[in-house]
């Protein structure tokens, strides 16, 4: 319920001008279309449910690690300088995203569980 009110007051208030809101979330359970439907009256959870897209975060990768990852990114290859205003950090920052976002960067996960097996071998138990 707390999730379908606040999808409505981000697509009724936030975004009320917008075709369809594009959203990020993780893969909870209660965080689907459906969840209108258990909120509102049918009419008002199709209308809502029409200008939502959801796209979900990996279910076997940290969506918080590859937002750190981007971030460091971010840092190291765009603002490892003065930028003299705030205007100019927006400038920068954005050219620095549509060129991130068009490279198609994926995140290379190492930590196999060969891996974890050596790395954390005191949690695994012995025979």
């Amino acid at each position: 319920m707390d999730w379908a009110e606040e999808m409505r007051t981000l697509l009724d208030e936030d975004f009320a001008g917008a075709e369809k809101v594009l959203v990020v979330m993780d893969n909870l359970n209660t965080h689907k279309a459906a969840s209108f439907y258990e909120a509102f009256p049918a009419e008002e959870a199709r209308r809502l449910a029409s200008r939502l897209e959801i796209h979900y975060t990996p279910k076997h990768g940290s969506w918080l690690k590859i937002a750190e990852c981007e971030l460091s990114v971010l840092a190291n290859q765009c603002l490892n300088r003065r930028l003299g205003d705030l205007e100019t950090v927006r400038r920068e920052t954005a050219e620095w995203e549509r060129q991130r976002n068009a490279d198609q960067k994926g995140v290379d996960w190492r930590f196999t569980s060969e891996t974890a097996r050596i790395k954390l071998k005191h949690l695994y138990p012995q025979f």
